[in-house]
């Protein structure tokens, strides 16, 4: 009996390099899913340091020193389920959805070599270096803008005319009290990159319940979505939400979005709050993973996207989206093939039923 009570404790000394592990992956920016967690501490330290696992994530909960977004990290990873069915020996989903993902990083990565990859990046590179200070200006004044230049450079650099009634936003200039720079939507001429125009867009049999299904659904965890006009090169975005006593997150979409591109779109900003891309929340519903860097936090959700708009027959431009991420076929070590796997299972199912209501933490009194 002795002996099968030690096949489930980690081995003397094995819970300290656990706990080195543990922050070395931490300091790298990478936040694995539970299962993938438990495989490396296996891979790296030994079979039975998986029972050191959960004692070692208490443990930094106890005073160990992990920055807030750690903290936040280990905490959402002891308040999943999936930690204890990842101890328990539960396979991954991962394998299922391993081929789509290869494929979709062979098509960017041959997508950066076209005409259309090199348009966009010329494109670019033809927008003068403005501080952040005045990155910072524009934000306040138009928060969807992504593309700004006085009128002149419009003219002179993009054959573009300001419109009629172009609205000026205001920024600082040397030399100058103040400078007048215009939005690429307030402009017209020369026809725009390929990948500006179709970046969003969807096509494909198209069945309108799923768009409804999905935003009900979303509504059961809390999260708003709203469709308003933004930039044209703005399809949408996620953020916590202002009315934090009845929605945990926000979600805008571009208005003028047909409706599979505005599918498309949702399931790409559902999958930044389902991956934890924004943090969790506080009855842990989704969890904490704040501090990836943004290649590794597109891959994972246009990932997501791609599975989920693909199996259900759409067809959009994940690899255009992509290209100016995607650097090798090597996926960035800090992508997490579990994660994406799970989210795209939920979304999908989130397309197909309504799900049950959700059951909230009780909050602790005083």
């Amino acid at each position: 009996m002795a002996n099968q009570t030690n096949l489930f404790k980690a081995q003397p000394g094995q819970q300290e390099q656990v706990e080195k592990l543990i922050i070395e992956i931490i300091d790298q920016r990478r936040q694995p899913s539970a299962w993938e967690l438990v495989q490396e501490v296996e891979k790296k330290v030994g079979v039975l340091a998986r029972w050191a696992v959960r004692p070692t994530l208490i443990s930094f909960q106890e005073g160990k020193e992990l920055t807030a977004q750690g903290q936040s990290y280990v905490r959402s990873l002891l308040e999943s389920e999936d930690l204890m069915l990842a101890l328990l020996g539960t396979d991954s989903p991962s394998r299922e959805i391993v081929p789509s993902i290869d494929e979709l990083i062979h098509r960017s990565l041959k997508h950066k070599g076209s005409e259309q990859f090199r348009e966009m990046i010329d494109f670019m590179a033809r927008f003068r270096e403005y501080a952040p200070y005045n990155n910072m200006l524009v934000r306040i004044q138009d928060p969807t803008c992504s593309f700004y230049a006085t009128g002149k450079d419009w003219k002179e650099k993009f054959d573009r005319n300001l419109k009629e009634d172009a609205r000026p936003m205001l920024i600082l200039a040397p030399m100058h009290p103040v400078m007048l720079v215009y939005a690429l939507d307030q402009t017209e001429g020369q026809p725009l990159p390929e990948k500006l125009q179709n970046f969003a867009r969807y096509e494909g049999a198209f069945q309108q319940d799923w768009l409804k299904r999905v935003i009900d659904n979303a509504a059961r965890d809390r999260i708003k979505i709203v469709f308003k006009t933004l930039s044209s090169t703005n399809a949408g975005f996620a953020t916590f939400s202002r009315e934090t006593h009845s929605w945990k997150m926000r979600i805008v979409i571009h208005d003028e979005l047909d409706e599979p591109s505005r599918f498309g779109i949702l399931c790409h900003e559902l999958a930044h709050i389902y991956l934890g891309h924004l943090g969790t929340d506080k009855d842990h519903w989704w969890p904490s993973r704040q501090n990836l860097n943004l290649q590794t936090v597109e891959i994972e959700a246009e990932s997501v996207a791609h599975i989920v708009t693909t199996r259900l027959g759409l067809s959009g431009f994940s690899e255009a989206y992509l290209a100016g991420h995607i650097k090798s076929p090597e996926l960035p070590e800090s992508v997490s093939m579990d994660l994406i796997a799970k989210v795209s299972g939920k979304l999908e199912q989130m397309t197909k039923v309504l799900l049950p209501k959700r059951r909230e933490k009780p909050r602790k009194k005083g």
